[in-house]
């Protein structure tokens, strides 16, 4: 028997919620009933919408305190209240640790740890003189959990956003749930450039073991989840969303031993 999950009345807040994994999570709340606010730094060329509605945009620099506070005050001032916060906002390109430069690793943990305890921070706020409370969701990555050649500072940024998700959930309880979603390898709009044409995308699924990349709503399903009432004890906890994971390198090496040795 299916489960629906309903939000009706529920007021949102989904940082980079107009592009890639963003949207589909900005869709995922929208098709749950909820009112959905994203910000970025530059407006979409159109607003996200889903089952009928439609998101609201407003600009944001996550990074900047300020900015956020003034967000977080345009949100409550419009809506009265807030309930959800997605931390979503971040991401790097890929730069070898050794050469990038200082400053480039600065941004690069600025963005995915810095601003969403940022963004949290200023929710928290707000939440904790709410009746009902709230809940943070921090989109977090399985590059915090295994090594992440190339984007070395952004691992290490999801690591921090992991232990943060976690003493946040603590500190903040009862009034705040925080959780993190570790994602894994999702098809956006981006995924040819990361890998490759059609062919190398199926190939990189095919290292999955449910077969596939991601879809971007079905990260969203899963915030949406963890904002739910069906998640009512549900707090400082880092969901794995990667499909069954990544299938150890030593396998592929043994089915490739032409004397069938397996380990």
């Amino acid at each position: 028997m299916a489960l629906q999950l309903r939000l009706d009345g529920a007021v949102v807040l989904v940082t980079g919620g107009v592009r890639g994994v963003g949207a589909g999570i900005t869709r995922a709340f929208l098709r749950a009933g909820a009112g959905v606010v994203t910000c970025a730094r530059t407006p979409p060329a159109r607003p996200v919408e889903a089952g009928g509605a439609v998101a609201e945009f407003l600009p944001c620099d996550v990074r900047d305190p300020a900015a956020v506070g003034e967000l977080v005050d345009a949100v409550v001032a419009a809506h009265g209240t807030l309930d959800v916060v997605v931390n979503n906002a971040g991401g790097a390109p890929f730069a070898e640790a050794a050469t990038a430069s200082a400053r480039f690793h600065e941004k690069v943990i600025a963005l995915n740890l810095l601003a969403p305890l940022t963004v949290a921070r200023a929710a928290n706020a707000v939440m904790q003189r709410q009746e009902t409370g709230g809940v943070i969701v921090n989109v977090s990555s399985v590059s915090g959990t295994r090594p992440s050649p190339g984007t070395a500072s952004y691992g290490a940024a999801k690591a921090g956003l992991d232990n943060l998700t976690a003493s946040l959930a603590v500190e903040w309880a009862p009034k705040v749930r925080v959780n993190a979603l570790d994602v894994g390898m999702v098809r956006t709009e981006l995924a040819n450039l990361h890998y490759g044409d059609e062919a190398g995308v199926a190939a990189v699924g095919g290292t999955v073991p449910l077969g596939r990349l991601a879809e971007p709503e079905e990260i969203g399903a899963c915030a949406a989840f963890l904002a739910s009432p069906l998640a009512s004890y549900v707090s400082g906890a880092c969901l794995a969303v990667h499909g069954g994971g990544e299938k150890p390198a030593f396998l592929a090496a043994a089915n490739s031993d032409p004397s069938g040795g397996r380990a």
